[in-house]
């Protein structure tokens, strides 16, 4: 997986306006790893899936099972 890919693109989304337009248009994480292609970054839809269960463990509680953190 691609962290500094994924970093770039949040970054850059945070920065530039026309990015971000370009990546709240999409519907779906389908898209949005389309739309990011287009745009140069180098993720792919595995990348994006890590990137969100990640997000989902830093969020639950130490000991807490990721089944039942509703994070």
């Amino acid at each position: 997986m691609s962290w500094r890919e994924l970093e770039r693109l949040v970054s850059d989304v945070e920065s530039d306006g026309v990015i971000r337009r370009a990546m709240k248009r999409c519907r779906s994480r389908h898209e949005f790893v389309l739309a990011a292609r287009r745009l140069g970054y180098r993720i792919t839809r595995v990348d994006l899936q890590l990137a969100f269960e990640e997000e989902r463990r830093e969020r639950c509680l130490p000991g807490e099972s990721l089944l039942h953190c509703d994070g």
